[in-house]
């Protein structure tokens, strides 16, 4: 048989063997590329640190995703809004300061103002294993101390690793 005639039987050989369907393998990567855990190593260290989280598989890329139970603080106005100008901005500032302790410490994992000026002022998404210690954190924020706030927190639950956009 000629080499050339070999050298494209093999190529043939080579694309049909490629393109054939795998069998669905036990551990898939998780979709994050810098996290080489696999899915049941993840949720095996969630778990063994009170998370809950659940899992499925995407149907379009066949990529395992995890979905862990967060908490979404929202920050209502408070009963004591009158504060003088001078104390209202000390609070901000200490208010800042609180919300970039819980980013620094992994606790919380984005905060934000709403853009009107309606009852809830804000969220913040606390990344901890139990509601009590979303809520216990978040009542810590002077703002809600002093009572310019108030908390009222959900579980809420999203893919674990996924970016916003």
């Amino acid at each position: 048989m000629e080499v050339k005639t070999m050298v494209k039987i093999g190529l043939w050989s080579l694309l049909l063997w490629a393109c054939k369907e795998k069998e669905t393998e036990k551990e898939v990567p998780v979709l994050q590329e810098e996290n080489s855990k696999t899915v049941s190593e993840l949720q095996a260290e969630l778990k063994e640190a009170g998370y809950l989280t659940m899992n499925y598989v995407d149907e379009k890329t066949r990529d395992t995703v995890i979905m862990q139970q967060y908490f979404i603080a929202f920050l209502k106005s408070g009963p004591n809004r009158d504060q003088p100008k001078e104390v209202a901005d000390s609070l901000q500032n200490l208010h800042l300061e609180h919300l970039g302790k819980m980013y620094e410490l992994g606790y919380a994992d984005i905060s934000g103002p709403f853009g009107d000026d309606g009852e809830i002022r804000g969220i913040t998404i606390y990344n901890t294993p139990t509601q009590q210690m979303a809520d216990s954190l978040a009542n810590l924020d002077p703002m809600v101390q002093a009572g310019r706030l108030q908390i009222e927190i959900h579980p809420w639950w999203a893919a674990k690793g996924f970016p916003l956009r």
